[in-house]
């Protein structure tokens, strides 16, 4: 388990990209302080034709959109397609390809023991466990280009358009678009919700189309502006249902206190024009919904992601639950997950110290930190969490609030968990950004010089993460994330299933770990939905008794072993008598 702590420590202060934007910011506030007017005209004139470009609303939208797609297909050759390394990628792939193959899940298989992979249901059904909202966004990209990939590629840029869409409702239309444009850099090009298959961007354009629709319906309700809402809600329900519900409950909120606060007339209009039809949208989501939990679990009422938990996790999801029994593990590996792992990522379970809570607290705040704003974007949100006062942007207050509750009582938060609120982070930096810019020192407009230089770092740290490669500044993938940081990488899988694949014939590949192998991000043992089907299949090496079984069910392929461990990786045919093999109990207690 030490390799998995070490993949844990907070290293990002150690990594180049980010000790170039400090000092980068380092200068600007330099620069600020004593050259505050340098570039003034230029940037005056730049920021007027700038105004007239975001002045055409639907111009901006598509352009934040198409911005995505061109970066990202220009940088192609410096960031090759992502092989998925992550459990939750395998996972999301079970379900796009499900999908892409015209099913809600897949039956069961005979001899589904040896097939258990992480955040994956094997009974009733084989399916992934998390919400259908991703796995339908990479079938797209399938059914498209036969490439999952595709599906996040063009997620991205919708996702940018929708935060354009959804900062025009808060904020003047040049900072909406200057918004956009920083999600377009920082979260649309590099990040690992672009070169990865975690999700975060389809749950973050559900919470940008709730939060675009709620000032509108609010000013001035519409049918379109309400279907948007319901959409986002949809949206928001079936990609982080906890978070989404989170934000709904805010968005809810503000609508109560907008209602008890309006005249009659009013009222009538936000209930008619501004819920029916998200009403509407949102009951035919849930009964879809349902119908997909009831194909895939068994009952409409039971998620497959609470199913998954109950049949494996030994810790709660949230600080009031209690450890449970550890169940009758099949395999080690699991064992090690679920009790070991997930215990040290938490801290100590549910008996937590408060000096366990704060440091758990802080851990967080640094990975959302590193993810959301690093050096450069957290002096604008600092500035605009102590501007909130106006009275425009109250309603965000309220559904931040929220969020953040609803947070604080998980025990683990990733930056994809919070993906709901992305939009609303957007208008924290540019309000931050719009208050430092009337700020002054000495009588000079440093804060206008420095609100100058935040967007302009940021098109220059685009530049340096482009070079970062050629010039050896890329350091090994560590956590937390950041902006310029996609995800860890598992080539070796991909490259075996692609050199067996040349063969012709059909493979089944019994994978065997060492006690210390690092299976967190180079697990094996995922498959396609159609396991017998499959050109390649890979099981976990249990007992004798039931290795047999496993051979003569797939008696017809070529049989190997694959012996793992942290310094070396042997494949080899497999023995020819099952019994002699020295594996290890089907049952670890």
């Amino acid at each position: 388990m030490a390799e998995f702590l070490k993949l844990l420590l907070p290293r990002v202060g150690f990594d180049r990209i980010v000790q170039i934007e400090t000092l980068l910011v380092c200068v600007a506030v330099l620069g600020a302080l004593l050259i505050p007017r340098v570039g003034r005209k230029w940037f005056a004139a730049t920021g007027r034709a700038f105004t007239r470009f975001a002045n055409r609303r639907i111009l901006a939208i598509v352009t934040a959109a198409v911005l995505v797609l061109l970066l990202r297909a220009a940088i192609d050759p410096l960031l090759a397609i992502h092989h998925p390394a992550v459990h939750d990628e395998f996972s999301y792939l079970l379900a796009a390809r499900t999908f892409a193959a015209g099913r809600l899940t897949n039956a069961a298989h005979p001899l589904w023991e040896h097939f258990e992979s992480f955040h994956i249901l094997q009974q009733p059904t084989y399916m992934s466990m998390y919400p259908p909202a991703q796995g339908l966004v990479l079938a797209a990209g399938i059914a498209l280009t036969d490439s999952p990939w595709a599906g996040v590629y063009l997620a991205n840029a919708v996702a940018c358009g929708i935060f354009c869409w959804m900062l025009q409702g808060w904020l003047p239309p040049r900072w909406a678009l200057l918004g956009a444009l920083i999600a377009v850099i920082r979260i649309g090009t590099f990040s690992y919700w672009m070169n990865s298959y975690w999700g975060g961007t389809v749950a973050a354009a559900g919470g940008a189309l709730a939060l675009g629709a709620l000032p509108r319906l609010l000013r001035d309700p519409r049918v379109r502006d309400s279907l948007a809402l319901g959409a986002g809600v949809v949206i928001l329900a079936n990609s982080r249902p906890y978070e989404g519900l989170v934000t709904v409950i805010g968005v809810a909120l503000v609508f109560l206190l907008a209602l008890a606060r309006s005249k009659p007339d009013m009222v009538r209009g936000l209930l008619w024009k501004g819920l029916s039809a998200a009403a509407a949208v949102v009951l035919l989501g849930a009964a879809a919904t349902m119908f997909y939990y009831s194909r895939v679990t068994g009952s409409p009422f039971r998620m497959p992601y609470l199913l998954n938990r109950d049949t494996y996790a030994v810790h709660g999801l949230f600080v009031w639950q209690k450890q449970r029994p550890a169940p009758q593990y099949r395999h080690e590996e699991f064992r090690k997950f679920y009790v070991q792992f997930e215990s040290a990522f938490q801290q100590g379970g549910e008996r937590q110290s408060l000096t366990q809570h704060l440091s758990r607290l802080s851990r967080q705040a640094q990975m959302l930190n590193a993810f959301y704003c690093g050096p450069l974007m957290l002096p604008p949100f600092l500035a605009g969490i102590l501007g909130f006062g106006n009275r425009r942007l109250r309603p965000l207050v309220c559904i931040g609030v929220v969020f953040l509750t609803g947070m604080l009582l998980q025990n683990w938060v990733q930056p994809h968990y919070v993906a709901p609120i992305c939009g609303l982070l957007l208008v924290v930096f540019v309000h931050g950004i719009r208050r430092i810019r009337t700020s002054r020192f000495a009588g000079h407009p440093a804060g206008l010089f420095f609100a100058r230089a935040v967007p302009s770092i940021c098109g220059l740290m685009f530049a340096v993460r482009c070079l970062a490669g050629p010039l050896g500044l890329l350091s090994p993938v560590a956590f937390p994330l950041t902006w310029a940081q996609s995800s860890p990488a598992f080539p070796e899988r991909a490259r075996l299933i692609e050199e067996l694949s040349l063969t012709g014939e059909k493979h089944l590949v019994i994978v065997h770990y060492g006690a210390e192998y690092d299976f967190l991000f180079h697990e094996w043992v995922y498959n396609e939905p159609d396991i017998d089907g499959a050109q390649v299949v890979f099981a976990r090496e249990m007992d004798g008794l039931h290795n047999e079984k496993l051979l003569q069910h797939f008696k017809d392929r070529r049989i190997w072993r694959l012996c793992a461990d942290n310094s070396r990786i042997v494949f080899q045919p497999f023995p020819v008598q099952p019994a002699k093999i020295d594996s290890r109990s089907a049952t670890v207690r």
